[in-house]
C-alpha cells in the first residue's frame, strides 16, 4: 500500500506530459506505474488495466494523495481542471481533500434534511390506515405539484413565499382546490419535520389559503327545469348509444348519487336481498359510508345490467380498459348526444331530485342525508349514514315511481304516496 501511495515521489515515475493518445496506448504491467502530467498530477495504471488520475501534494508537512477521477469516465481535460482548482485552493492555505470531504458531508446533510426526504418519512407514517386509492392520490399530487418546487430544498430553509409560489403555480393552471390541498399536505410535512427535529417552524401555517389563493367559485351545474323532465326521461329511454351507458344514466336519475360515485360502483357494494347499495367511505366526498336504498325499479335495472357487465367487478366498465370504470365524461357525452349539451349534467339529477322532493314536502334532513350533504364528524359518521333509513327508503321508492309515471305519461305527475 505504501508503495502505491508514494511511488509518484520516486524516480520510477515516467517523466512525460499526458495526452489522450498516451493514455489510450498505456498498457497494464505486472506492477502499477505512473505517468506524470505536471504539477504533481499523474495517471496511475493498475495491473488490472485501470487508469486513475491522481495528484500528490503536501499540506502542513504531510504527504497527501487526491483522486481526480477514473479514465475515461473523467477526461484528461476534466482531470486537469479539477487539478487546477485544487491547486488554487492549496495556494490559499486550504487542504483540498478536507474541503472535498466537508462539501460531501454538507451535500449529504442537504439530502438527508431535504423536504423530499422528510415528505417521504411523513408519507410512510401518515398512510397507515388510509385507503390505497387515497394514498396513491396524495403521492401523485406530491410528485407532480409539490416536490418539483420544494423537494430539493433543505426543509429548515424553506420560507413562506416559496410555499405560496408552489400553491399559486397549481392555481394558475385552473386547479384551485388542488392548490389548497397541496398547502394542507405541505403543512403536514412541516409538522412531521418539527416533531422529529428537522425544522423549527411551519411556514405553511403563517398564512391562510384565502390570503394567497383566489376565492372558490361556486359551481352551478347545468340542469333542466322540472317541466322539462318528461322529455329528458323519454330521451334517456330511447338513447341510441350503448345499453350500459343508458342504464348508467337511468341509475343516476333513480339514485341521484354523484357521478364519480356512480361510475366507480362495484357489484360487491350491492345487497340485493336488503335492496341497498353501500358505498364505502373512500369513494365518498364526505369520506363516510353512504347507504342508497334501492327502489324496485333500480333492482330491475341492476338485474338487466348484470347480464351485460356482471362478469366485471365494475357495473360500468370502461370501453377501452374494462379493468377500470368508465370515464367520468361518458354520462355528460351521452346527455350531449341526447340534445342536452349545456342544459343538463349528471350532477343535475341531484339538483332536480332535491328541488322536487322539497317541493313535495319531504323532510329536509332525509333529503340532505340521501344527497350525502349532511355534516359528518368522527363521532357521528358511523351513525348518521344509516339515520332515517326507513323513511329514506320510502322516499326513494316514491321518487322512482314518480320518474316512471312521468316518463310514461309525458307530464310531470304528482307523487301518489305523499311526503315522508
Amino acid at each position: 500500500m505504501a508503495a502505491f501511495r508514494w511511488m509518484y515521489f520516486n524516480e520510477g515515475v515516467l517523466k512525460m506530459a499526458l495526452s489522450d493518445l498516451k493514455i489510450k496506448q498505456s498498457k497494464p504491467r505486472d506492477k502499477a506505474y505512473s505517468i506524470a502530467d505536471g504539477g504533481g498530477m499523474f495517471l496511475w495504471v493498475t495491473p488490472a488495466g485501470g487508469k486513475l488520475f491522481r495528484w500528490g501534494y503536501r499540506f502542513e508537512g504531510k504527504r497527501k494523495l487526491m483522486a481526480l477521477g477514473k479514465y475515461p469516465d473523467v477526461s484528461l481535460a476534466e482531470a486537469r481542471e479539477r487539478h487546477s482548482e485544487a491547486r488554487k485552493m492549496l495556494a490559499k492555505g486550504i487542504d483540498p481533500m478536507a474541503a472535498r470531504k466537508s462539501d460531501k458531508a454538507a451535500e449529504r446533510a442537504v439530502v438527508e434534511n431535504s423536504f423530499q426526504r422528510i415528505a417521504s418519512l411523513w408519507l410512510a407514517h401518515w398512510q397507515d390506515g388510509k385507503s390505497p386509492r387515497h394514498v396513491e392520490y396524495v403521492k401523485r399530487r406530491m410528485e407532480v405539484d409539490i416536490l418539483p418546487r420544494l423537494g430539493a430544498r433543505p426543509i429548515a430553509e424553506i420560507e413562506a413565499p416559496e410555499v405560496v409560489a408552489m400553491s399559486k403555480a397549481i392555481q394558475d393552471r385552473g386547479a384551485r382546490d388542488i392548490a389548497k390541498r397541496a398547502l394542507e399536505t405541505v403543512g403536514q410535512v412541516f409538522r412531521h419535520g418539527i416533531a422529529h427535529g428537522y425544522c423549527k417552524r411551519n411556514p405553511a401555517v403563517e398564512f391562510r389559503p384565502r390570503d394567497v389563493l383566489k376565492s372558490a367559485t361556486k359551481t352551478n351545474y347545468a340542469r333542466v327545469d322540472a317541466k322539462e323532465l318528461p322529455a329528458l326521461l323519454r330521451a334517456i329511454e330511447v338513447y341510441q348509444g350503448t345499453h350500459v351507458t343508458r342504464l348508467a344514466v337511468k341509475l343516476m336519475a333513480l339514485t341521484f348519487v354523484r357521478t364519480r360515485e356512480l361510475i366507480g360502483a362495484k357489484w360487491s357494494e350491492f345487497d340485493f336481498e336488503a335492496a341497498r347499495w353501500d358505498i364505502p367511505a373512500d369513494r365518498m366526498k364526505m369520506k363516510t359510508d353512504h347507504i342508497v336504498p334501492l327502489s324496485k325499479q333500480a333492482i330491475e335495472l341492476l338485474d338487466t345490467l348484470k347480464t351485460l357487465s356482471g362478469q366485471n367487478q365494475y357495473l360500468f366498465p370502461g370501453d377501452r380498459n374494462p379493468k377500470k370504470p368508465m370515464s367520468n365524461m361518458t354520462i355528460l357525452e351521452a346527455l350531449k348526444r341526447m340534445g342536452y349539451k349545456g342544459r343538463m349534467t349528471g350532477h343535475g339529477f341531484r339538483g332536480l331530485a332535491s328541488t322536487i322532493l322539497h317541493e313535495q314536502g319531504y323532510n329536509h334532513a332525509h333529503i340532505e342525508l340521501q344527497l350525502a350533504h349532511a355534516p359528518r364528524n368522527a363521532v357521528s359518521a358511523a351513525y348518521n349514514h344509516a339515520l332515517y333509513l326507513e323513511p329514506r327508503r320510502k322516499m326513494m321508492q316514491d321518487w322512482a315511481d314518480f320518474l316512471e309515471r312521468t316518463q310514461r305519461g309525458g307530464n310531470v305527475l304528482p307523487f301518489h304516496s305523499g311526503a315522508a
